[in-house]
Parts: structure tokens; sequence; C-alpha cells
């Protein structure tokens, strides 16, 4: 026969050590979320930035008010500012 004092007191130790590891858990469970969403906002922003570059760079090649070297560096500027902005947000 199986000492139910005995199983009562394991099924209790064992619940109780799933609830404080459950518990400690929850911390870093908001952490990582909190993280998701930063990268999701940094990579949504340097989206934005390539295509703003991108559309900036055609314009410029349109109107002819630049050489293609000046429109090609106004891009590069367009996409840096993208970056530093994510950086701004995930930092």
């Amino acid at each position: 026969m199986i000492d139910s004092k005995h199983t009562r007191w394991t099924w209790t130790r064992a619940a109780g050590a799933l609830v404080a590891a459950g518990m400690l858990a929850l911390p870093g469970l908001s952490l990582a979320t909190e993280q998701a969403q930063q990268r999701r906002d940094g990579r949504d922003v340097k989206q934005d930035a390539k295509q703003d570059a991108r559309q900036n760079k055609v314009d410029c090649k349109a109107t002819d008010q630049k050489n293609n070297a000046e429109c090609r560096q106004d891009k590069r500027d367009t996409k840096q500012d993208g970056r530093q902005e994510k950086r701004d947000i995930k930092h």
C-alpha cells in the first residue's frame, strides 16, 4: 500500500516548485515581449526609411536638380537617418 502522507507531501512540494518556477518566469516574459515590440518598431522605421530613400532618389533624378552622385548621397543620408532612429528606439 502507498503511504498517502508521503505521496501528499511529494505532490505538494512538486506543485510548489511549479508555482515558484512560473513566478520566476513572468518577469522574463514581459521583458521579452517588450524587446520584441522594440524590434518590430525598429524594423518598421528602417523599412519606411528605405522606402523613403528610394522615392527621394527617384524624385531627385526625375527633376534633374542634381546629378546621380548627389541623388545617391541623399539616399544614403535618408537611410542613415532611419538607422539612427531605429537605434534610438532600441536603446
